[in-house]
């Protein structure tokens, strides 16, 4: 749906498990959109835990509240919220659901369409927000990968990216 015509995320977290013979993949996904096509592949599979903080309601209009099970979280945040609100979300959600499935990888899909400057949804999250969210999934698990996602404004989105690559660096 949407943009994306391969879920890049999925090959990755498959290519981790079936070449390089990692067990349990968690997926952490902060782009503004609900990873819909990501949790459909990984639904019923109990090796791979999926997490989406997303807009909601948002396009596509999946992932609201009460759709989590054992292996899918969603996170879904209203319109406006910023770098405290997903700080919230990771240190009462993210982190204890991530670490309680000890995964042997972290892919982080980062996204930066939720920035505050964005024309294409109605977030907050600034730069340094963006540093921190990277910084806290690198910390998540022994490893971990990223896949560049969505991010609208180019003006902002080198910025954006070079503030998260700070962000996994320091973990």
């Amino acid at each position: 749906m949407g943009f994306c015509l391969l879920d890049n995320i999925a090959v990755a977290a498959r290519h981790a498990q079936d070449v390089l013979g990692l067990q349990r993949v968690a997926i952490v996904d902060w782009d503004v959109h609900h990873g819909n096509g990501t949790e459909a592949i990984f639904r019923d599979d109990g090796s791979v835990l999926f997490v989406s903080l997303h807009q909601w309601p948002f396009y596509p209009g999946t992932g609201g509240p009460g759709t989590s099970d054992d292996t899918i979280l969603n996170i879904p945040l209203a319109a406006g919220a910023g770098d405290a609100q997903y700080a919230a979300a990771f240190s009462e959600l993210v982190e204890p659901t991530v670490r309680a499935f000890d995964p042997d990888l972290v892919l982080v899909s980062a996204g930066f369409d939720a920035h505050e400057l964005d024309p294409l949804a109605h977030m907050a999250v600034t730069e340094k927000g963006f540093e921190e969210l990277a910084r806290r999934s690198a910390q998540l698990g022994p490893r971990c990968a990223v896949v560049l996602e969505g991010g609208y404004n180019l003006a902002t989105l080198p910025r954006l990216v070079e503030a998260a690559i700070r962000g996994f660096e320091a973990a």
